[in-house]
């Protein structure tokens, strides 16, 4: 199939521009606010080999997506660099025409090891999970006991590697590591990384999430300007999530993510494919439209790009805007399944 320029939107006039694809729902961390010890046991059941989309079947999406105005494409989890023969994958989806931003998010504990080959096979840039820089309290957020040191030699890999510039995304919990903010603002200023916080939010059932817990985006924002000054900065592209704001001194670049407290659902343009195949048209969605038996019945991809069209041409997802009693206890997805 070739690339036809053509952009589908969505029943609020949102185009289709990005494609977050989940490889895998297994992670090697038990971060409290995405995969909680409690309930993700050495009993639960992941899903099987047979279960996952294979390379090429992913391939194939991304060719179908890309025909209907894809152009982004990020590599999310679960834990991604855990699949194995990933950089396989990026070679594949590099090749795609119309795909001109090929991004992965990581937890950064394999990506010291990693780092040089993902760049080989093409992949454009990473962005890191970081909460903090306290040893004692990241060890505690991701309950596995895994040192910030290792994670840090992990961006510093990707940056030699070329995979830049490199975000750190950190998710900021009242009474968790919210007193990290500023330890953060010193490390990755000047280093041309960008550093995002981002608002707890409520994916899923399992994180306990509660609105007490979540730090806003104001707050956050004039926290690090009464120390380092700041002014806001435009998107770089439509539909982009996070707001931007640089120091005044000129050593870079902060960003805020505020799904709770400032929603973006009206510039919203990414779709997410599951590790099994399901296609999500929302983060909060509560059931996804499952492409898997298409994929394996010998459809075309023409009768698949229609599915895919339709899917996205009756989408009407809103969840952060709607935010409210009347959401309360959807059926909603986990974060670890769909990817974040």
């Amino acid at each position: 199939m070739s690339y036809d320029g053509h952009v589908s939107h969505d029943l609020l006039g949102r185009p289709l521009r990005d494609l977050r694809i989940s490889v895998t729902d297994r992670c090697n961390f038990r971060c409290t606010y995405c995969m909680p010890k409690e309930i993700f046991t050495r009993d639960w059941e992941f899903l099987s080999r047979e279960q996952l989309l294979d390379f090429e079947e992913i391939g194939r999406l991304v060719r179908i997506f890309a025909a209907l105005g894809v152009h982004k494409v990020r590599i999310t989890g679960g834990e991604p660099l855990l699949r194995r023969d990933l950089e396989e994958l990026i070679r594949m989806i590099r090749t795609v025409e119309g795909i001109d931003d090929l991004t992965l998010t990581t937890n950064g504990s394999l990506l010291a090891r990693k780092a040089g080959t993902l760049a080989a096979a093409g992949l454009d840039r990473v962005s890191v999970s970081l909460d903090s820089l306290e040893d004692p309290v990241f060890r505690s957020m991701n309950d596995v006991d895994f040192p910030v040191a290792r994670v840090l030699e992990g961006i510093n890999a990707a940056a030699e590697a070329g995979l830049g510039p490199i975000k750190i995304n950190t998710v900021v919990q009242r009474g968790v590591n919210d007193h990290s903010i500023l330890e953060m603002v010193e490390e990755f200023r000047g280093t041309g990384h960008v550093l995002r916080f981002i608002e707890y939010m409520d994916v899923g059932h399992t994180n306990g999430w509660r609105l007490d817990d979540v730090v806003p985006a104001r707050e956050i924002i004039d926290a690090v300007n009464r120390v380092h000054p700041l002014e806001p900065l435009p998107p770089l592209y439509p539909g982009e999530v996070a707001r931007r704001f640089r120091y005044l001194d000129g050593q870079g670049e902060i960003g805020v993510i505020a799904s709770v407290t400032l929603p973006f659902c009206g510039a919203c343009t990414r779709a997410r494919l599951s590790a099994d195949g399901s296609l999500f048209t929302c983060l909060f969605a509560t059931k996804g439209y499952d492409l898997r038996p298409i994929l394996r019945s010998g459809e075309s991809d023409e009768a698949i790009t229609d599915r895919v069209r339709s899917l996205w041409e009756h989408r009407e997802d809103r969840y952060s805007e709607l935010r409210s009693g009347a959401t309360d206890g959807l059926p909603k997805v986990e974060m670890s399944y769909i990817g974040g």
